[in-house]
């Protein structure tokens, strides 16, 4: 798909993006693949390597591996955390749901699983950078993409011009996806946000839920467009 001059990430300077992986193998093949896609890169062995190398110069994404030879990975993500909101983007070899879970309550953004494909990988730091850039300038309450149009503000929804009616629970879904567009959101937090803290097991009210949304909005759980489904984790916004 060819950039437009529209795109934010287009129109900004090249992202700096800090690779934070003991393996040298892998964070030479980042550094390629990201140098391909015009990308700066800066690059750590070990976690308090990594944090010293962004609070002194800097980053728009941070690849973490979980996986480090002096701090955890979750450890480094806690202690980015209480001084920078710069996108964490996580990788991991350890493929169980509840680490995957507790990275992104944690405060990362994103996860990918080793072994990965470059191109998916690509993809979810492209979204990540512009998911930043349209958080830094305001995210518009405003979704359109010539099919389907939201309206957070009216509360209102259309596809191919009709207006589509959505339940109280079904809008609040759809604004809390929405709202971060390109990233996964826990199941935890969805059920916290959208039923309460109380029902924070019940997994199976968001099963119905996004069923009929996803009816509601013509999309498919097989051929995601709008809501993808990542299993055991949570739920992610693709549109755009």
């Amino acid at each position: 798909m060819s950039t437009t001059s529209s795109d934010p990430v287009a129109s900004a300077p090249p992202a700096r993006v800090l690779v934070i992986d003991d393996e040298a193998q892998i964070r030479r093949f980042l550094e390629i693949s990201l140098r391909a896609q015009g990308y700066l890169v800066l690059q750590a062995g070990d976690g308090r390597s990594g944090l010293e190398l962004l609070a002194t110069q800097g980053a728009e994404l941070v690849i973490l591996d979980l996986g480090l030879p002096d701090l955890d990975g979750h450890e480094v993500l806690a202690q980015l955390r209480q001084w920078s909101q710069v996108p964490v983007l996580m990788l991991t070899v350890r493929s169980a749901e509840s680490e995957k879970v507790a990275a992104l309550d944690a405060g990362a953004n994103d996860y990918v699983t080793k072994p990965f494909g470059t191109q998916e990988l690509m993809a979810r730091v492209r979204g990540l950078l512009r998911q930043r850039v349209v958080s830094e300038a305001g995210a518009s309450p405003l979704f359109d993409d010539g099919h389907l149009q939201i309206d957070l503000v009216r509360r209102e929804v259309h596809l191919d011009g009709a207006s589509v009616v959505l339940t109280r629970k079904e809008f609040a879904l759809l604004s809390l996806l929405l709202a971060n567009a390109g990233r996964v959101v826990t199941q935890p937090q969805l059920l916290r946000e959208v039923w309460g803290p109380t029902h924070a097991e019940d997994t199976h009210y968001l099963r119905i839920l996004v069923g009929k949304l996803r009816v509601k909005l013509g999309d498919s759980a097989l051929h995601p467009r709008y809501i993808a489904t990542e299993p055991g984790v949570g739920l992610r916004f693709i549109g755009g």
